[in-house]
C-alpha cells in the first residue's frame, strides 16, 4: 500500500445528518481526517466532526473549492483524498485509490462514475443537463491532453500533496475537480482513473446549479485548453 501519510480531506455545508457516517467509513483508512466546513453552514456538522476526533477548519465562505484548498493547507499527509459528505460516495474504495499511487505511479487518480455506474446522474432534466455538459468538458479534455478517462467532474478523487500545491488551482467553487485535472495535464503529471459507483445522495438534493454556475466550467475549460 501507499507509505506515505494520507489525508482525507471533506469539505462540507450543512451535512449533519450523513457527516459522521461519512467519518466513521473513512477513519480506517486515513492518518489523519479534515473537515472543512463552510463558512456558510447552520447545522451541526461542525460540532459533530469536532466530538468524533476530526481536525475540523472553516473556509472562507467562497465555495467548495475554497473548503478543499483551505483543508490542504493544513494537511500533513503526502496523499490526499478528497471526499463528498452528502453519502454519495463510497469510502470503501479510498483502498483502489491509494493502490494506483503504489502500483501505477499516479499523480492524480479520479473515480469514474462512468465505469462504475451512478444513481444521480439520470432521472430529471438537470441530471441530464449536468451530464451532457460533464460529457463535453471531458472529451475536450481527453481531446486536448491525449486522455482516455470517462469522468472528469466527480470530487472523490485522490492528489498528491506536492502535485496539489503546485497547480495554484483559482477556482472557488465545484468547477475546481476541472481545473485541476486540466492543469495536471497540462503539467504532464500522471493521471489514472478507477470505477467507482455513486449513490443517491443520502444528504439531500444536489446544491450544484447549473444555470448559476455552469459559466464557471466553461470558464476554467477556456482558460485552460491552452497552455
Amino acid at each position: 500500500m501507499v507509505k506515505s501519510k494520507v489525508s482525507i480531506i471533506i469539505p462540507c455545508f450543512n451535512e449533519e445528518t450523513t457527516i459522521l457516517d461519512i467519518l466513521k467509513r473513512c477513519k480506517p483508512y486515513a492518518d489523519e481526517i479534515i473537515v472543512s466546513v463552510a463558512k456558510k453552514s447552520t447545522d451541526k456538522t461542525y460540532q459533530i466532526a469536532k466530538d468524533f476526533g476530526a481536525t475540523v477548519v472553516t473556509d472562507n465562505g467562497l465555495g467548495k473549492a475554497d473548503g478543499m484548498k483551505v483543508g490542504a493547507s493544513i494537511s500533513k499527509g503526502g496523499i490526499l483524498i478528497f471526499i463528498d459528505a452528502d453519502g454519495s460516495h463510497i469510502p470503501e474504495d479510498i483502498p483502489s485509490i491509494l493502490r494506483c499511487f503504489e502500483e501505477e505511479s499516479a499523480d492524480v487518480v479520479i473515480t469514474s462514475r462512468m465505469r462504475g455506474g451512478s444513481d444521480e446522474l439520470h432521472g430529471s432534466i438537470s441530471k441530464f443537463v449536468r451530464m451532457i455538459l460533464s460529457d463535453i468538458i471531458t472529451l475536450i479534455i481527453n481531446y486536448r491532453f491525449g486522455l482516455r478517462i470517462t469522468d472528469s467532474q466527480n470530487g472523490f478523487r485522490g492528489i498528491k500533496k506536492s502535485v496539489f500545491d503546485s497547480l495554484k488551482l483559482k477556482a472557488k467553487h465545484t468547477e475546481v475537480e476541472t481545473e485541476m485535472l486540466m492543469k495536471a495535464a497540462k503539467m504532464k503529471y500522471k493521471i489514472c482513473e478507477i470505477p467507482s459507483k455513486e449513490l443517491a445522495r443520502k444528504g439531500g438534493i444536489s446544491k450544484l446549479n447549473i444555470l448559476k454556475h455552469g459559466w464557471r466550467y466553461l470558464w476554467v475549460v477556456l482558460s485552460n485548453i491552452f497552455w
